[in-house]
């Protein structure tokens, strides 16, 4: 076995051991802390690991944010991230890079090579994943240098929220490849919109030290351990904000059959960013 796939094997299983909702909690309380040295020095490692770009951000000083989630969650300077004005054009939801993309095939949803999942799995209710049986997905992954917020691909009212708790892997390619179900397993924030398309769903992934998610109609959800479904009547336009990730994982882009087409020049692994188009309605 190359020493490759020792490492695989042995981050995985690291993965499976490890407390990953008290770490994630333990994280949270840093990434909180306003208290002044400790919140510039993770700040500021964080900054430079990443090569984070201030220069593009409202407040581009490491002073101006009272803690690491306000950095982590900054927003841009205005114009940064022009949204595709295109009626017919779907943009994409986040800065990132794309997991997968194409079609949701008897209501499987490809994860990885060998891995998949179903709409019913991720949306955690099989009357609202109906509609997306043999849809169209896309899945983005924000890497830790991206801009963290999530906003809308297309306009649409939102009619539900639904908080699912679940585990807390991280997300990349390997955990991808080697944990069945990945997506449909970690915590997440399901949102369900009217769109002119027909149904449309949002998801937000969390993933291993994810401190939190937050939406616009929910505020930072607080895990309690149950399914929880929430009623809205709330009108979002394309490019609106959406929700944020405190620490990043994905998100994950669901329509319903035959109501868009992907950029055909869009691939897996190809970055992406948020208001650019990625698609188009048919």
């Amino acid at each position: 076995m190359s020493n490759h796939k020792l490492f695989e094997q042995l981050f995985i299983r690291t993965q499976k051991i490890l407390p990953q909702h008290q770490l994630s909690r333990l994280v949270g309380k840093v990434a909180a802390s306003e208290q002044p040295l400790l919140k510039t020095a993770v700040i500021y490692a964080f900054k430079q690991k990443y090569g984070i770009d201030l220069s593009i951000a409202e407040a581009e000083e490491i002073g101006q944010y009272p803690s690491f989630n306000a950095f982590f969650t900054r927003a841009l300077k205005e114009g940064q991230r022009p949204i595709d004005t295109n009626a017919q054009h779907i943009v994409s939801p986040a800065d990132g890079a794309v997991s997968q993309l194409g079609k949701i095939v008897q209501g499987d949803i490809f994860q990885a090579k060998g891995q998949s999942f179903t709409a019913e799995q991720l949306i955690a209710d099989p009357q609202l994943a109906k509609p997306f049986e043999h849809g169209e997905f896309i899945t983005v992954y924000l890497s830790p240098k991206d801009y963290h917020r999530v906003h809308m691909p297309f306009a649409g009212r939102l009619t539900e929220t639904l908080y699912v708790p679940g585990e807390l892997y991280s997300v990349n390619q390997v955990t991808a490849e080697n944990i069945p179900s990945l997506f449909a397993r970690n915590e997440r924030m399901v949102c369900l919109f009217d769109t002119e398309l027909g149904r449309m769903a949002v998801v937000l992934v969390g993933a291993m030290i994810v401190a939190g998610i937050e939406t616009v109609a929910t505020g930072k959800v607080k895990p309690s351990g149950r399914v929880e479904l929430q009623q809205h009547d709330m009108q979002l336009a394309k490019g609106d904000e959406l929700g944020r990730f405190y620490l990043g994982s994905t998100a994950i882009v669901l329509f319903e059959k035959d109501k868009v087409q992907w950029d055909k020049a869009l691939a897996a692994t190809d970055s992406v960013q948020m208001g650019k188009m990625i698609g188009r309605t048919v």
